[in-house]
């Protein structure tokens, strides 16, 4: 899908790929609570991983297996891709990651965050990617922010 998506969006995946948690939730539930479907369930499924991970860095197990399910089953309608970004990777890797929570268990945390920064372990973390290779990701950002302004 084409759709323009405003600069608050692509803010929010900035923060997302950055491990800012926090940020990208307030970002993206600012969005979220005007906005109509179809992007208004997409808001809300990135925004509920983000929450999961920030859960996750500050070893709350129940809060990071919750909202990773919720996240990544909202997210499902949005595959393979939607406004170029690769929904699918970002579907599977969070399945992924909560079998492994869910097998690990709550007592096996620490296997997957750092619990002196309060933040995720490189293996445990999340990225929203462009369909376009890496090389290309800062060029579909600038045009993605360039379109939101026109």
């Amino acid at each position: 899908m084409t759709d323009v998506m405003p600069e608050a969006f692509w803010r929010g995946v900035r923060e997302f790929n950055r491990g800012d948690y926090y940020a990208c939730h307030d970002t993206l539930e600012a969005l979220w609570m005007v906005a109509s479907d179809p992007p208004k369930s997409l808001y809300q499924g990135i925004l509920q991983i983000a929450v999961a991970c920030y859960h996750l860095g500050n070893q709350n197990w129940l809060g990071a297996v919750t909202l990773l399910g919720e996240g990544t089953r909202r997210l499902q309608s949005y595959k393979p891709t939607y406004a170029e970004l690769d929904i699918e990777q970002l579907v599977v890797a969070g399945t992924a990651l909560l079998t492994q929570l869910q097998e690990a268990g709550a007592e096996q945390l620490h296997l997957f965050t750092d619990a002196e920064q309060s933040s995720v372990k490189g293996s445990a973390r999340l990225y929203l990617r462009m369909i376009a290779d890496d090389s290309a990701s800062d060029e579909c950002f600038a045009k993605h922010r360039a379109s939101a302004h026109n």
